[in-house]
């Protein structure tokens, strides 16, 4: 049987999007799963069917109760705070050293900018315990600023995306703004800012992408279930002393995802647009 051109090319188009949409699934089939465990019983969550036997809804009321006395509300409440005090942290101080490294000259702006790319090499779990020695003797343990201050200090990769992004913007700009009055730091929240928008978006999401989901962290120094994010409260669910209520579990798991699925949602045409213009492949 001989097919014409345009017949290759549809089944060439089927083929491809059966073959996308088979990868997909198995992609998808996780969170798929997850969110039927939330509408099943707690005895049959953990089933590999995703058909919940029957729709249990009253998981969603029964997580959002947390424990004692203390709700989901409170735990959200938490992860937003410390999630969006680093990201807004973050995004103001990365793009100041940006700035810094590519539009003022001061001695060794090379070698330090080296070091601060170095700096990417150094696993995060080293620095753990100097750390945690520094902040108890300085008395912030069990308070917020060990968690949300150290995410608010530039991050090397951030830093550099908005340094790749500056340099593609023209210094006849600077000259012009230097020409009409302008300060370095007119220039930078006149000219530079303005045109920083799709790689602070970048770098917001991947903050507080990483900052909602950190676990370690507020692990180590809060010491108030008040105080904990919802990371930490997830792990509460699980209680190797009780009977686990894996529903009400994966409800609360599903609803703690969706703040960065709305984020990416919302935001994704500015993340490839920071991605793609900063130069990074």
């Amino acid at each position: 049987m001989n097919l014409t051109f345009s017949q290759k090319e549809k089944l060439k188009n089927i083929l491809f999007q059966v073959l996308v949409g088979g990868f997909c699934i198995f992609m998808l089939y996780p969170l798929l799963w997850m969110v039927a465990g939330s509408l099943k019983s707690s005895g049959n969550a953990l089933s590999a069917t995703l058909w919940p036997d029957a729709m249990q809804f009253s998981n969603y009321l029964e997580g959002w109760r947390g424990f004692g006395g203390v709700s989901f509300l409170t735990f959200f409440r938490n992860s937003f705070f410390i999630s969006g005090t680093a990201t807004i942290g973050q995004i103001i101080l990365a793009s100041f050293s940006a700035f810094g490294f590519t539009r003022t000259r001061f001695i060794g702006q090379k070698f330090w900018f080296a070091i601060m790319i170095a700096t990417v090499l150094v696993p995060g779990q080293i620095l753990r315990i100097p750390q945690y020695i520094m902040f108890n003797q300085w008395g912030w343990v069990g308070s917020y600023l060990p968690v949300i201050l150290p995410q608010m200090l530039p991050v090397p990769f951030f830093t550099f995306l908005m340094v790749q992004f500056v340099r593609g913007i023209p210094t006849e700009l600077d000259e012009a703004a230097e020409i009409d009055g302008c300060s370095k730091f007119g220039i930078f929240f006149k000219i530079i800012l303005p045109n920083l928008k799709p790689v602070l978006v970048t770098a917001g999401i991947f903050r507080f992408y990483w900052s909602w989901n950190d676990f370690m962290t507020p692990l180590l120094y809060l010491q108030s279930v008040t105080k904990y994010p919802v990371s930490i409260a997830l792990k509460m669910f699980s209680d190797p002393n009780a009977i686990t209520n894996w529903g009400a579990m994966f409800a609360m798991t599903f609803l703690s995802i969706l703040p960065t699925i709305i984020l990416f949602i919302f935001f994704q045409r500015y993340l490839i647009d920071g991605v793609a213009f900063s130069g990074i492949d």
